[in-house]
């Protein structure tokens, strides 16, 4: 895997094996026709889970809630996914852990990278939420390479990619024990720190480090803060929102392939993590998790947590997660059948969501429209800005395209109560044509 021309990872090799059919990358793609699908692999994996819903898959248990206080406070949500993971290791259920930690731009070429912890400090080093591109070639040889049972935190394509792994490769199987999932909207390109630093008057070269959510019990937990450290020890910050690509929904710097994804909550994960963004859960600054617990040693472990007090958590239904999830759902369920139903060339994926757009309101169609246009523009318009070495290109365009976003999706200015007005009026003819 390496860096394309827009900072996302893609393969690389010769020209013969990339353009050959491949059965074993056929079904261990999670992107693939060819390979086992969610649901297909969840009923594998947890038979005889109690419950079972559409949106959130087969699970024992979910709750709502947080970690102790040195894991909440060090985490960007409500610490449990570095909790279950130390705890993992503290119990000896484990030997590592696999999961993305900061890395040093100048030694590795990228400001992070999956790597095993064997800790349970370093596993509190690797917390907190990255949105950047990675890739799982490297712990995954390593855990070839060093016998142990392992455990493995990922977004719901690298779950579902282990899990289509293991299926194929025995010593995978054997030694990947445990599978945490994250929760995910999609995922951006390494482009978007280089914004973040165009817009806070600094060199992306000069960019030793980042956090993209640094936490703050006094503010919202939505209220997202990006963190700059330069290498010269000098810091800077800004709130996502004065930024001209902040509006996560927007879709600014998103991979293409994660429009073709119809997994929010990582379905295919022992256990899934997310944050609890409903009230007053998304108020309270110290963060605060929902959680989705598949496997049964998992559920005892997290209901061992909660008896001896080291978790603050409140059992939930799946419609109060899904409330949580709303607009990932929305945009990875109704969206995506928008998005199949459009002409296409390229090969399109297998989805568990049929095409269609019928019934889809003017303005929901024009959302999918723009974060589709944004998504793909946004790269493009920043490779040119970086080869130009004009930030003002892409952010004056940025800024554009984002109030023209806003207006659609939140009815703000004059294009926003036009839409009304024409959503209103077509309304009325459509009940008209109902009741003659």
């Amino acid at each position: 895997m390496d860096w394309d021309a827009h900072g996302l990872l893609k393969p690389r090799g010769p020209d013969r094996w990339l353009r050959s059919p491949d059965a074993v990358l056929a079904r261990t793609c999670p992107f693939s026709p060819a390979a086992a699908d969610e649901d297909a692999i969840a009923a594998a994996r947890f038979p005889d889970a109690p419950a079972a819903d559409p949106r959130i898959g087969r699970f024992e248990t979910a709750y709502v809630g947080h970690a102790e206080e040195a894991f909440r406070m060090g985490g960007s949500s409500g610490g449990l996914v570095s909790w279950v993971a130390a705890e993992l290791l503290r119990r000896g259920l484990v030997d590592g852990v696999a999961h993305v930690a900061p890395a040093d731009p100048e030694r590795d070429g990228r400001f992070f990278a999956y790597r095993v912890s064997r800790t349970v400090d370093e596993v509190r080093g690797g917390a907190k939420s990255r949105y950047y591109p990675v890739e799982l070639s490297r712990v995954l040889a390593e855990i070839r390479a060093t016998p142990g049972r392992y455990a493995v935190v990922g977004i719901p394509c690298f779950i579902k990619a282990v899990n289509l792994l293991r299926a194929e490769d025995p010593l995978l199987a054997e030694r990947i024990a445990f599978t945490l999932g994250l929760f995910c909207g999609h995922m951006k390109s390494a482009r978007m720190v280089e914004s973040f630093a165009w817009q806070l008057g600094v060199d992306p070269t000069a960019v030793q480090a980042l956090d993209y959510r640094i936490k703050d019990p006094g503010r919202p937990a939505n209220w997202y803060r990006a963190h700059l450290v330069l290498r010269d020890g000098s810091a800077r910050a800004q709130d996502w929102w004065h930024l001209a690509d902040g509006d996560w929904g927007a879709g600014f710097f998103q991979s293409p392939a994660c429009s073709w994804c119809d997994d929010v909550v990582a379905e295919t994960a022992d256990i899934a993590f997310g944050d609890a963004w409903v009230e007053p859960y998304s108020s309270d600054g110290r963060g605060t998790n929902v959680v989705i617990v598949r496997s049964p040693a998992l559920a005892g472990l997290v209901a061992e947590g909660v008896e001896q007090g080291r978790l603050q958590l409140e059992p939930v239904d799946a419609d109060f997660v899904a409330q949580t999830q709303a607009a990932g759902l929305r945009h990875r369920r109704e969206g995506l059948a928008w998005r199949l139903a459009q002409p296409r060339t390229a090969l399109q994926p297998r989805k568990r969501v049929a095409p269609g757009a019928a019934e889809l309101p003017l303005r929901r169609r024009l959302v999918y429209l723009l974060r589709r246009e944004i998504g793909s523009w946004s790269h493009r318009v920043f490779r040119l800005a970086r080869r130009l070495g004009w930030p003002g290109l892409y952010i004056g365009w940025a800024r554009r395209v984002l109030a023209v976003y806003q207006a659609v999706t939140y009815s703000r200015g004059r294009l926003g109560a036009a839409l009304d007005w024409i959503e209103r009026h077509i309304a009325k003819r459509h009940n008209r044509n109902l009741s003659a």
